[in-house]
């Protein structure tokens, strides 16, 4: 299926590994340009290169998104960008007790307000020439939280909840705003995380048996397995191409049906 990516510049957050990296190498596949971004400057460029050597087109941009002087830097190196996807984020592991008020804040920094400064800085251009895409990672968590990480799942809320907000903000302008929500996706931190619960509860021997007893116990779902991150590279890619005109304020799933509501 042509997507009709050829020619538009596509600007992944947090592309320097894991879901990111794949939404990055898949948009460049299908002829978009891409800007690169991370913190990391070896690992930012290495994905860059590596989109080129391809036969892609990319460039390396470094900041901090989670100041306004670092995203505001992040959006001069990139330029004019017909797509924006929102992937940079951050959780750990920190419970209710556990939590204070600056790690509220410092979340809601990193997970909500970094995006919505780079919409500020980028979405007048879309608005401008008459055609865009902002897609938004989010997450099942958002809508059946759990009691664990309460300041994450409370970040994915916020990142659904503006979505839709922005979608109707630019109603009638050519630019679009959806989300992608994963499920468990299997990149390296969740496959080590997936390892130490395994471990705790004497899942295995193999792989096959550990990913088999986790996706039942651990992050159920129908399918029986974690996502793959070209899965979610495939509904974001889907989303900002041609084929996505009518869709926007949409929550697309990719989670192999871990959350079971029928809206």
């Amino acid at each position: 299926m042509e997507m009709g990516l050829a020619g538009k510049r596509a600007m992944v957050t947090g592309s320097s590994a894991g879901l990111g990296r794949a939404i990055a190498e898949m948009l460049a596949a299908e002829g978009a340009s891409v800007v690169v971004h991370g913190r990391d400057w070896a690992r930012t460029q290495a994905v860059a290169d590596a989109i080129e050597a391809r036969g892609g087109q990319a460039i390396a941009v470094v900041g901090d998104l989670a100041t306004d002087n670092g995203a505001a830097s992040v959006a001069d190196a990139a330029g004019e960008v017909d797509i924006l996807v929102n992937n940079a984020g951050y959780y750990d592991s920190l419970g209710w007790s556990d939590l204070r008020s600056d790690d509220w804040a410092r979340i809601y920094q990193i997970n909500v307000v970094s995006g919505v400064r780079l919409i500020a800085d980028l979405v007048p251009g879309m608005r401008r020439r008459g055609w865009g895409r902002v897609i938004t990672i989010g997450g099942g968590l958002a809508l059946q939280p759990t009691a664990a990480q309460p300041h994450y799942t409370a970040t994915l809320a916020a990142r659904h909840n503006l979505t839709v907000g922005l979608a109707r903000e630019l109603a009638g302008t050519g630019v679009t705003a959806n989300v992608v929500a994963p499920g468990a996706i299997l990149t390296e931190h969740v496959r080590d995380m997936a390892l130490r619960v395994a471990a705790a509860n004497g899942w295995g021997p193999g792989w096959e048996d550990v990913e088999r007893a986790a996706s039942a116990a651990w992050v159920p779902n129908d399918v029986g397995r974690f996502g793959r991150p070209d899965e979610i590279a495939a509904a974001v890619t889907f989303l900002t191409s041609k084929h996505a005109d009518y869709i926007s304020g949409a929550d697309i799933r990719v989670d192999g049906g871990t959350v079971r509501a029928v809206s």
